[in-house]
């Protein structure tokens, strides 16, 4: 197989968890070239991977919304006849959600995917001409992995640490010398958040050990976040509005991160930065950060994981922290596991 579609629209974690699965099959089949059917906002990093031969960009949210605009304005038109477009050799439904199997079901067989007992929604297996068993329980990056080496009928190699493909201009300079850091911050659900102060405890720890911390933001709530993190602290610096390509190349040009669970997280650990991702309410097994020198910090906390959107604990462990689970992960611990080198030790501790 030489000319692949690939169908793995979003979210930002999930483009991200792709990629190592694209490094394998380059590896795998000399001269194999995706074109990746991607949401126009995450095109650019799609289109990195130099196994990617040409990005499709589609904007499904925007066309559910409003129908015959998209259809009037000729973008449906031209998205279809892109998707089922002759001379593919396979295509790959690496989502296995309703709306990718949509998008699978416009492009010509044959069509691989998750089967129903492995996909996150189980109908959209109906979608496909060669079903796939892919055990659950695993990472996100593993399965992908398994999905692509079966589809396109290679072995993959065990053990093997996943390569995102996203060169580095230069290794990131050891977090023993002065650094550039960054702290995404920002993230959806409110049990997500890591607490404001413990973020100007890590900027303290941080700028008193000499490194500089940038702080990105992806909206007005995030920003006067960012700012309250920083006051008073010169090397703490809140980034200007950044366009995810521009953050991108900063991100291969930083040394090291601390994040909370965000797609930011995950292209953080892509870009090669040590670093930590800090988990209270999701589990870290399963999307956790995962790359070179990145791991994931998970609360130890009686009702963690609990996977919710709002916290409903009632118990007296939390020490006043809000969210309480994260009261088992303060600033100094963070720290610590930033600095030292359990960041050599795999997804998630």
């Amino acid at each position: 197989m030489k000319r692949v579609l690939l169908i793995k629209t979003s979210s930002m974690g999930d483009v991200i968890h792709t990629l190592p699965a694209l490094t394998d099959a380059a590896q795998a089949v000399p001269g194999i070239r995706f074109d990746w059917v991607v949401e126009a906002a995450f095109a650019d990093i799609a289109a990195r991977h130099p196994a990617v031969g040409k990005v499709i960009p589609c904007e499904l949210r925007r066309w559910r919304k409003h129908p015959l605009k998209a259809r009037a304005s000729g973008e449906w038109q031209a998205f279809r006849e892109q998707v089922s477009a002759p001379g593919y050799d396979a295509v790959i439904d690496a989502q296995g959600l309703l709306k990718s199997a949509f998008v699978t079901r416009l492009a010509k067989p044959p069509r691989y995917g998750l089967d129903r007992a492995s996909a996150r929604e189980s109908l959209s297996a109906l979608a496909l001409d060669h079903p796939l068993a892919v055990a659950r329980g695993q990472h996100a990056v593993t399965r992908t992995r398994q999905l692509f080496a079966q589809a396109l009928g290679y072995a993959l190699p065990p053990d093997t640490p996943p390569d995102y493909g996203l060169p580095r201009p230069a290794p990131p300079r050891p977090l023993a010398q002065p650094a550039e850091l960054v702290f995404c911050h920002g993230t959806t659900w409110p049990t997500k958040h890591y607490p404001q102060a413990y973020w100007r405890e890590l900027a303290a720890l941080a700028c008193n050990a000499g490194h500089r911390v940038y702080l990105p933001w992806g909206n007005e709530a995030e920003q006067q976040r960012a700012q309250r993190i920083a006051h008073g602290m010169p090397q703490c610096e809140v980034l200007p509005p950044m366009t995810l390509a521009a953050l991108t190349d900063a991100f291969l040009r930083w040394d090291g991160f601390i994040a909370v669970d965000t797609g930011l997280a995950h292209l953080a650990a892509a870009a090669g930065m040590t670093g930590v991702g800090l988990y209270g309410p999701t589990d870290p097994a399963l999307t956790g950060v995962l790359g070179p020198r990145a791991h994931s910090l998970s609360a130890q906390f009686p009702c963690a994981p609990c996977v919710q959107e709002r916290c409903t604990y009632r118990g007296e462990s939390g020490q006043g922290v809000e969210p309480p689970c994260f009261s088992n992960l303060p600033p100094e611990r963070v720290w610590e596991a930033l600095l030292s080198s359990r960041a050599e030790m795999g997804p998630a501790v």
